[in-house]
């Protein structure tokens, strides 16, 4: 992180669903007529730690990222699956806690887009607008990848079900996760390719227990923001990948039809890790799209 960043960061934790929860403010720089709050929701076995290349490009904004229960260093909820319903149910917990109102804008990436949409879907006027980056717009299980989410259906199914030990070595297995990376780098700088393995190989293993990955999986592979697109009744910005192979070009532009009110940006030469690999980028897409969507 940026020294500049970092000493307008806020580390704060809450306590929700028998969890404590850990998140991250980040003031504005300065205060502009464009400023906003901005929560944003990261992806599958990430953390906060994923946008934050996305936050350094937004000085101006006021940008809040809480590390999902049990992602990161926030705990596992107690009675609560963690799946889309028991995310969602978070933010909107999360947004009261700290009095955030309807001017709020909402951002998600990958699974946090689908947490994000159906979030706004089911409580219409509680955020405005709404930005979804690598949107996951078609089930995992449908199309020519579907073989390749089974197989990794599979595997977490098999960590859950093996001894503990046995299991969590192989969820946090390093040739896995650097495999993982591997895939879904696009970027043929060196430099950029050794920090993206690195963040992986940092954070991706961070999770509280076999269970709640095996839950948050089953619900990446299994939601969609299609399923509840007509329903999101607000400006929507999509920040699509032209190489994302997790989710595909084509089904992004199908979703921008379903849409009521929607813009898509197309970011060329990246794949599903915009946030790592063209922040800049994203971050000239979405101040564009807030100037045109002010409070």
């Amino acid at each position: 992180m940026a020294a500049e960043l970092q000493e307008r960061t806020r580390h704060r934790t809450l306590h929700w669903g028998g969890a404590e929860i850990h998140y991250w403010e980040y003031l504005p720089a300065a205060r502009t007529q464009g400023s906003r709050t901005i929560v944003a929701v990261h992806g599958f076995r990430g953390d906060h730690h994923g946008l934050l290349r996305v936050v350094e490009e937004l000085p101006d904004q006021h940008i809040i990222m809480p590390d999902l229960p049990g992602f990161g260093v926030s705990g596992a909820l107690a009675g609560i699956r963690h799946d889309v319903p028991g995310y969602a149910s978070f933010l909107e917990a999360f947004l009261d806690a700290l009095e955030l109102g309807p001017d709020t804008v909402l951002l998600g990436h990958s699974f946090g887009s689908i947490v994000a949409s159906h979030f706004v879907a089911s409580r219409t006027g509680r955020v405005n607008p709404l930005i979804l980056v690598n949107p996951i717009a078609s089930p995992a299980l449908e199309g020519p990848k579907g073989v390749l989410s089974k197989l990794a259906l599979g595997y977490y199914v098999a960590a859950a079900r093996l001894p503990e030990p046995a299991g969590l070595a192989l969820l946090r297995s390093r040739l896995i996760v650097r495999l993982m990376s591997i895939t879904m780098a696009k970027t043929r700088d060196k430099q950029l390719r050794r920090f993206i393995h690195a963040q992986h190989a940092a954070y991706f293993s961070a999770f509280a227990n076999r269970d709640m990955l095996l839950e948050s999986f089953r619900a990446s592979i299994g939601g969609t923001v299609r399923e509840v697109a007509p329903r999101l009744a607000l400006p929507v910005l999509l920040v699509a990948g032209a190489e994302d192979d997790i989710a595909p070009l084509p089904t992004q532009r199908q979703l921008l039809e379903l849409l009521p009110d929607a813009e898509l940006s197309v970011i060329g030469g990246v794949g599903h890790l915009i946030h790592y690999e063209t922040p800049a980028e994203a971050a000239r897409s979405i101040t564009s799209f807030l100037e045109r969507h002010p409070a």
